[in-house]
């Protein structure tokens, strides 16, 4: 699987005053989607922090190009670009279910720690884990 898709309508709360999505929504979008490509991969990202293993990110960035408001339905694509023991990096397009049209484009960056923020490495805690997401990395 080198692109997972994502589908989802937009709701009225994540909209601003000028009736478009607020900006920060579109990072929460490509969590969701992240978070559920995870799962379908067999990455429970639950299970991991049951184990004491968390995932932040530490970098984010989203280029917005269209509008998106509310009830609009859209799909996040996401693509695991990079993975490393320590590391992973993904790419997200959004686009307007309609249309078709890119509403957003977008990138994220997350590090594998133990639940006191000290580093770990996936591959050598989770071998299983890492696996997966190896075996799913775009290309």
């Amino acid at each position: 699987m080198s692109v997972y898709r994502y589908n989802r309508r937009v709701s009225y709360y994540e909209t601003d005053k000028m009736g478009i999505v607020h900006h920060t929504n579109h990072i929460r979008f490509f969590e969701e989607a992240r978070v559920n490509f995870m799962y379908s991969i067999g990455c429970d990202v639950r299970e991991l922090e049951k184990k004491g293993i968390f995932i932040p990110n530490v970098d984010a960035y989203a280029k917005y190009v269209k509008p998106i408001k509310f009830f609009d339905d859209i799909c996040v694509e996401v693509k695991l670009v990079k993975i490393s023991g320590a590391k992973m990096q993904y790419e997200y397009t959004i686009t307007l279910c309609g249309t078709g049209k890119i509403a957003a484009t977008g990138s994220t960056t997350h590090c594998f720690v133990h639940s006191d923020m000290t580093p770990v490495n996936i591959k050598k805690i989770d071998p299983q884990f890492f696996e997966n997401l190896k075996n799913n990395i775009s290309e």
